[in-house]
């Protein structure tokens, strides 16, 4: 997919998308490859994609691959008197490393991938600059595996001090509910098992020491006999 193509089916979708969300304001969006995070006008907000997914090719070996932490950088302005909003967006691009090249390379997006990016972005358009409560964002998955772990010596965010790749405090938090979760599930397990072997041996001795008392008034009652 070539970059007028993608440039081309980013703004389709988000004037589609602006004309149901916000029909009686004028939106605009532009490609701004040199967009600096934190770095904003009076009165522009920002919004960051950290975990977009796509898919690169590289113009110099034309290898390719997958990756599902492409960082996307968004600004964005909403002059309310005029009625008018833009939008200025960058996606930063990685370096092939298979064969070394210092190009950059950007990447190509699933036409699904960008309509969930761009919900996204309104969602958060809606909640910087409308002062209104959006809703939840959606969670992006890679429509293929990555070819491997995050390389961030690769990556043009990382190399702009953009730490993006790294499992969020939430993840990490639902990965310790679930290890505490499975290791109490486990000793409740054996704990369980510990008891009814006990209650078993319990029961067992239990009937020996009637079976010795039936036999001891056994004998008995045949002595007197």
């Amino acid at each position: 997919m070539s970059t007028s193509l993608t440039t081309c089916e980013w703004k389709k979708v988000f004037y589609e998308k602006m004309e149901v969300a916000k029909p009686a304001d004028s939106w605009e969006l532009i490609i701004d490859p040199n967009l600096k995070p934190s770095e904003l006008a009076p009165g522009w907000k920002q919004y960051l994609e950290q975990h977009a997914s796509g898919r690169f090719h590289c113009s110099w070996c034309w290898h390719t691959w997958q990756s599902s932490h492409v960082v996307i950088l968004f600004h964005m302005h909403l002059d309310r008197a005029q009625r008018m909003g833009s939008v200025r967006m960058r996606v930063f691009k990685q370096l092939c490393y298979q064969c070394g090249t210092a190009r950059l390379d950007e990447s190509s997006m699933l036409e699904e991938n960008i309509e969930g990016l761009v919900d996204n972005l309104i969602t958060s358009l809606r909640e910087k600059c409308y002062d209104e409560d959006a809703g939840q964002y959606r969670i992006h998955v890679a429509s293929r595996p990555d070819s491997g772990p995050h390389r961030s010596e690769f990556c043009e965010a990382c190399q702009e001090g953009i730490v993006h790749w790294k499992p969020s405090q939430k993840l990490l938090e639902e990965e310790a509910t679930y290890t505490f979760c499975d290791a109490s599930k486990t000793k409740a397990q054996e704990s369980s098992g510990y008891n009814f072997f006990s209650l078993r041996w319990c029961l067992f001795w239990a009937s020996l020491c009637l079976f010795i008392v039936y036999l001891h008034f056994s004998f008995r009652s045949s002595a007197f006999l």
